[in-house]
Protein backbone atom coordinates (compact mmCIF):
# COMPACT_ATOMS: atom_id res chain seq x y z
CA UNK A 1 0.00 0.00 0.00
CA UNK A 2 1.65 3.26 -0.56
CA UNK A 3 1.76 6.14 1.30
CA UNK A 4 -0.83 8.16 0.13
CA UNK A 5 -3.45 5.23 -0.26
CA UNK A 6 -2.56 4.19 3.37
CA UNK A 7 -3.75 7.56 4.93
CA UNK A 8 -6.83 8.07 2.74
CA UNK A 9 -7.80 4.32 3.40
CA UNK A 10 -7.09 5.26 7.24
CA UNK A 11 -9.59 8.22 7.17
CA UNK A 12 -11.62 6.84 5.61
CA UNK A 13 -12.20 4.46 8.10
CA UNK A 14 -12.79 7.06 10.27
CA UNK A 15 -15.62 8.63 8.13
CA UNK A 16 -13.16 11.72 6.58
CA UNK A 17 -12.36 11.92 3.22
CA UNK A 18 -9.69 13.87 2.45
CA UNK A 19 -9.01 16.30 -0.92
CA UNK A 20 -6.17 15.97 -2.66
CA UNK A 21 -4.70 19.00 -1.05
CA UNK A 22 -5.39 17.74 2.27
CA UNK A 23 -3.21 14.49 1.51
CA UNK A 24 -1.04 16.44 -0.48
CA UNK A 25 -0.25 18.63 2.62
CA UNK A 26 -0.04 16.04 5.09
CA UNK A 27 2.35 13.76 3.85
CA UNK A 28 4.46 17.00 3.26
CA UNK A 29 3.88 18.26 6.97
CA UNK A 30 5.10 14.38 7.67
CA UNK A 31 7.89 14.54 5.37
CA UNK A 32 9.15 17.85 7.03
CA UNK A 33 9.05 16.29 10.51
CA UNK A 34 10.53 13.18 9.40
CA UNK A 35 13.59 15.23 7.64
CA UNK A 36 14.20 17.44 10.60
CA UNK A 37 13.54 14.32 13.39
CA UNK A 38 17.72 13.91 12.10
CA UNK A 39 18.47 16.68 13.85
CA UNK A 40 16.12 17.97 16.06
CA UNK A 41 14.57 15.04 17.77
CA UNK A 42 11.23 16.50 17.30
CA UNK A 43 9.47 13.18 17.38
CA UNK A 44 10.28 9.33 18.43
CA UNK A 45 9.12 8.31 15.01
CA UNK A 46 11.55 8.02 12.07
CA UNK A 47 9.64 6.21 9.41
CA UNK A 48 7.27 7.59 7.06
CA UNK A 49 4.31 4.45 7.69
CA UNK A 50 4.77 4.63 11.43
CA UNK A 51 4.45 8.59 10.99
CA UNK A 52 1.14 8.34 9.08
CA UNK A 53 -0.47 5.69 11.53
CA UNK A 54 0.95 7.01 15.14
CA UNK A 55 0.82 11.09 13.81
CA UNK A 56 -1.41 12.07 10.99
CA UNK A 57 -4.37 9.21 11.43
CA UNK A 58 -4.29 9.55 15.65
CA UNK A 59 -4.89 13.12 15.07
CA UNK A 60 -7.41 13.57 12.28
CA UNK A 61 -9.19 11.06 14.94
CA UNK A 62 -9.96 14.27 17.05
CA UNK A 63 -11.14 16.40 13.62
CA UNK A 64 -15.08 15.72 13.72
CA UNK A 65 -15.11 17.07 17.35
CA UNK A 66 -13.64 20.06 16.77
CA UNK A 67 -16.06 23.20 16.12
CA UNK A 68 -15.86 26.73 13.98
CA UNK A 69 -14.36 28.71 17.20
CA UNK A 70 -10.71 30.08 17.91
CA UNK A 71 -8.92 26.62 18.80
CA UNK A 72 -5.64 26.61 20.83
CA UNK A 73 -3.27 23.15 20.75
CA UNK A 74 -1.27 23.25 23.74
CA UNK A 75 1.88 21.43 23.95
CA UNK A 76 1.96 20.91 20.48
CA UNK A 77 5.80 19.54 19.90
CA UNK A 78 6.25 19.27 16.62
CA UNK A 79 2.18 20.21 15.84
CA UNK A 80 0.34 17.52 16.52
CA UNK A 81 -2.43 17.84 16.58
CA UNK A 82 -2.73 21.40 15.77
CA UNK A 83 -0.96 21.53 12.26
CA UNK A 84 -3.19 18.75 11.06
CA UNK A 85 -6.61 20.50 12.15
CA UNK A 86 -5.04 23.95 10.43
CA UNK A 87 -4.91 21.70 7.10
CA UNK A 88 -8.32 20.14 7.71
CA UNK A 89 -9.53 23.65 8.39
CA UNK A 90 -8.20 26.25 6.53
CA UNK A 91 -10.81 28.58 7.81
CA UNK A 92 -10.22 27.71 11.39
CA UNK A 93 -8.42 30.30 13.74
CA UNK A 94 -5.41 27.63 15.02
CA UNK A 95 -3.01 28.59 17.60
CA UNK A 96 -0.33 26.17 18.70
CA UNK A 97 2.03 26.59 21.84
CA UNK A 98 4.73 25.01 23.13
CA UNK A 99 7.71 26.00 25.31
CA UNK A 100 10.72 24.18 23.26
CA UNK A 101 12.00 26.57 20.98
CA UNK A 102 13.19 24.88 18.62
CA UNK A 103 9.83 22.92 18.22
CA UNK A 104 8.63 26.24 17.66
CA UNK A 105 10.68 27.12 15.29
CA UNK A 106 10.27 23.83 13.02
CA UNK A 107 6.32 24.66 13.57
CA UNK A 108 6.92 27.67 12.01
CA UNK A 109 8.70 26.56 9.36
CA UNK A 110 5.89 24.13 8.37
CA UNK A 111 3.49 26.88 8.77
CA UNK A 112 5.11 28.78 5.99
CA UNK A 113 6.18 26.31 3.72
CA UNK A 114 2.38 24.31 3.65
CA UNK A 115 1.10 28.22 3.36
CA UNK A 116 -1.30 27.77 6.39
CA UNK A 117 -2.51 31.00 6.77
CA UNK A 118 -4.72 30.16 9.13
CA UNK A 119 -1.93 28.85 11.81
CA UNK A 120 -0.16 31.27 15.23
CA UNK A 121 3.06 29.89 16.72
CA UNK A 122 3.78 30.43 20.46
CA UNK A 123 6.47 29.93 22.10
CA UNK A 124 5.93 30.52 25.57
CA UNK A 125 4.62 28.97 28.74
CA UNK A 126 0.60 28.32 28.60
CA UNK A 127 0.71 30.09 31.90
CA UNK A 128 2.31 32.98 30.75
CA UNK A 129 0.67 33.43 27.74
CA UNK A 130 -1.98 35.99 27.64
CA UNK A 131 -3.73 36.66 24.44
CA UNK A 132 -6.34 39.30 23.22
CA UNK A 133 -8.90 36.82 22.92
CA UNK A 134 -10.45 33.77 24.71
CA UNK A 135 -10.30 30.53 22.91
CA UNK A 136 -13.62 28.39 22.12
CA UNK A 137 -11.47 25.15 22.30
CA UNK A 138 -8.29 23.94 23.73
CA UNK A 139 -6.66 20.86 22.67
CA UNK A 140 -3.85 18.72 23.87
CA UNK A 141 -2.35 15.66 22.87
CA UNK A 142 0.76 14.74 25.40
CA UNK A 143 0.64 17.90 27.12
CA UNK A 144 0.19 17.03 31.12
CA UNK A 145 -2.25 15.42 33.70
CA UNK A 146 -6.09 16.23 33.06
CA UNK A 147 -6.17 18.52 36.28
CA UNK A 148 -2.76 20.25 35.69
CA UNK A 149 -3.74 21.04 31.88
CA UNK A 150 -7.02 22.55 33.26
CA UNK A 151 -4.95 24.82 35.75
CA UNK A 152 -2.67 26.00 33.50
CA UNK A 153 -4.76 26.88 30.90
CA UNK A 154 -8.56 28.03 32.40
CA UNK A 155 -7.45 31.57 32.15
CA UNK A 156 -7.50 31.08 27.66
CA UNK A 157 -10.76 29.17 27.38
CA UNK A 158 -13.69 31.58 26.88
CA UNK A 159 -16.56 31.13 29.17
CA UNK A 160 -19.00 28.66 26.83
CA UNK A 161 -15.60 26.70 25.57
CA UNK A 162 -14.57 23.31 25.95
CA UNK A 163 -11.29 20.98 26.11
CA UNK A 164 -10.79 18.31 23.77
CA UNK A 165 -7.86 16.65 25.35
CA UNK A 166 -6.28 13.21 23.77
CA UNK A 167 -5.45 10.09 26.26
CA UNK A 168 -4.55 6.34 25.49
CA UNK A 169 -6.62 3.60 27.27
CA UNK A 170 -5.26 4.71 30.40
CA UNK A 171 -6.89 7.86 31.96
CA UNK A 172 -8.34 8.33 35.23
CA UNK A 173 -12.40 9.11 34.88
CA UNK A 174 -11.31 12.18 37.49
CA UNK A 175 -14.15 13.92 39.24
CA UNK A 176 -12.91 17.30 39.09
CA UNK A 177 -14.92 19.58 40.70
CA UNK A 178 -16.51 22.37 38.90
CA UNK A 179 -16.26 20.29 35.36
CA UNK A 180 -18.42 18.45 33.49
CA UNK A 181 -16.30 15.22 31.47
CA UNK A 182 -17.42 13.26 28.35
CA UNK A 183 -15.08 10.41 27.93
CA UNK A 184 -15.24 9.67 23.81
CA UNK A 185 -13.83 5.95 22.77
CA UNK A 186 -12.41 6.38 18.97
CA UNK A 187 -11.08 2.98 16.91
CA UNK A 188 -7.60 5.14 14.89
CA UNK A 189 -7.32 2.47 12.05
CA UNK A 190 -3.97 0.47 12.73
CA UNK A 191 -3.13 1.79 16.21
CA UNK A 192 -5.55 1.03 19.06
CA UNK A 193 -9.29 0.72 19.46
CA UNK A 194 -8.58 2.11 22.66
CA UNK A 195 -8.36 6.06 22.44
CA UNK A 196 -10.19 8.48 24.24
CA UNK A 197 -11.02 12.35 23.91
CA UNK A 198 -12.05 13.71 27.11
CA UNK A 199 -14.36 16.35 26.42
CA UNK A 200 -14.49 18.89 29.28
CA UNK A 201 -16.47 22.05 30.16
CA UNK A 202 -16.63 23.84 33.17
CA UNK A 203 -20.00 23.71 34.80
Amino acid sequence: MTDESLLIEGAKQMDIDLSQEQVSKLLKYLALIIKWNKTYNLSAIRHTEDGIKKHLLDSLSVVSYIQQTPLLDVGSGAGLPGIVISIMKPELSVTVLDTVGKKCRFMQFAKVQLGLNNLTVINQRVENFQPEQCFGQITSRAFAEVEKTLSLTQHLLCDNGHYLLMKGNRFAEEALENFTIQAHQVSVPYVSDHRYFLEIQPN
